[in-house]
């Protein structure tokens, strides 16, 4: 993997925008602007390495799928950090074998080809706009000749059609739910960027879709449902917003308390909880020890790692972070609000260096499969809100025909991929 500066697109500001991505740019505490979509650089790989990423996602995928069943039937909500009555909702959901769509593995690609899972974004993961739209069509304007592995906005579609033929949803009408957050919690249009982007996706696929923000959402006493802004029922939803929470509040004790006449589908599904929580890094390690695509993680306390990260359970965004190495006069601590609900110590990986551009990689598994890469950069230790975007392009492969492509697609989506025990 090799990192390529280049001349950014004249008004690619205007242009990404107009494809989508609503905040090109992040701002800083002092006011000042920096590039979040940063096409002065991009990234080849070869079609070698792609596969090994590839291989690597599609194996963790099966190995957390086997974590949910183990913790769902040996943990508690105290262990997990999860609101009363959270475990209950999910045996329920794995009983039921409820479909779920998409997760992003966050991967360290060392120079010598090792790849670690540093954690999987596995209930609300974002970053789908950058990756299916924006880094495409960068591709397509500076190096149409290449290839890129990115098939997530065809295996979205194909996911979307998958799901409305299963027949676990109740008819073809879907609402997409999203959090605006509140006053200085508000993410600049993150949350309704990529649910918008999936709920066109989803209507490719021939759902009837609508989308508002979650706080619309009310519960009908004498229907005993769920209503949208409109006072219909939800029958099916999507909801970008961590079951966690949701859980945690006085509309998800009536999911948690059964109390629902006719019950919501959701997507992603309540099992996805055990993949947004850091406890499964200890899991993971538990029943796959010294497993190549790992590193240590307890519960705790860092017990014999002398170079670690301390991670909350529900952290997100590098928030509450705390990295300790053996030859630093002070740890990196970084500020947030999580930190309650319990900790995990993960065994500290060196994350590669692109002149001094931290790199983490962003691997996307879509209906089971995988199905392409998000490269984000960081000054940083620790990639958070203000690391950036940059595309990538395969070096030894060329522009697939649509043939090809409806070919490939077809081959790597079938009875293979792995799903609940």
């Amino acid at each position: 993997m090799w990192r390529h500066r280049s001349r950014a697109r004249e008004g690619w500001r205007d242009t990404v925008v107009e494809q989508g991505l609503v905040f090109p740019v992040t701002k800083m505490p002092d006011g000042a602007e920096l590039p979040y979509w940063n096409e002065d650089a991009w990234y080849e790989v070869t079609m070698e390495e792609v596969e090994a990423l590839e291989a690597a996602t599609e194996e963790l995928w099966a190995m957390c799928l086997q974590a949910v069943t183990h913790m769902a039937t040996t943990m508690t909500d105290e262990r997990l950090g999860l609101p009363p009555g959270s475990l209950e909702v999910v045996r329920r959901s794995v009983e039921a074998g409820d479909p779920a769509l998409y997760a992003r593995f966050d991967l360290a690609y060392g120079a010598d080809g090792s790849i670690k899972m540093l954690e999987i974004n596995g209930d609300t993961p974002t970053g789908l706009v950058e990756t299916g739209i924006i880094q495409w069509n960068w591709m397509e304007d500076v190096m149409p000749e290449m290839d890129q592995w990115n098939s997530v906005h065809d295996r979205l579609i194909a996911g979307w059609r998958k799901l409305r033929r299963s027949g676990h949803f109740d008819g073809d009408r879907l609402h997409f739910l999203y959090d605006l957050g509140e006053e200085d919690s508000y993410d600049g249009g993150e949350m309704e960027m990529t649910v918008h982007y999936l709920m066109d996706t989803a209507v490719q696929a021939g759902w009837v879709a609508l989308a508002h923000p979650v706080a619309e959402v009310g519960w009908n006493p004498d229907t005993r449902d769920f209503r949208d802004v409109h006072d219909e029922p939800l029958r099916n939803a999507f909801k970008l917003y961590a079951w966690e929470e949701m859980l945690a509040e006085p509309f998800g004790r009536f999911v948690v308390d059964r109390a629902e006449a006719r019950p919501t589908r959701w997507i992603e599904p309540a099992w996805k909880v055990l993949l947004s929580t850091k406890a499964l890094l200890p899991v993971l390690w538990e029943l796959f020890p010294r497993h190549r695509l790992l590193l240590p993680a307890y519960f705790d306390e860092p017990r014999d790692l002398e170079r670690w990260v301390a991670k909350p359970l529900h952290g997100r965004e590098g928030d509450n972070i705390r990295i300790h190495l053996d030859d630093m006069l002070e740890d990196v601590v970084m500020p947030g609000g999580y930190g309650a609900e319990g900790w995990v110590y993960q065994a500290y990986t060196e994350l590669p260096s692109f002149e001094g551009n931290r790199v983490v990689l962003g691997s996307w598994i879509v209906d089971g499969e995988a199905a392409g890469m998000l490269v984000r950069e960081s000054d940083s230790m620790v990639t958070d809100y203000f690391s950036r975007v940059a595309p990538h392009v395969i070096s030894d492969g060329l522009a697939p025909s649509e043939e090809q492509v409806a070919q490939w697609l077809a081959e790597r989506v079938g009875p293979d991929a792995p799903s609940l025990a």
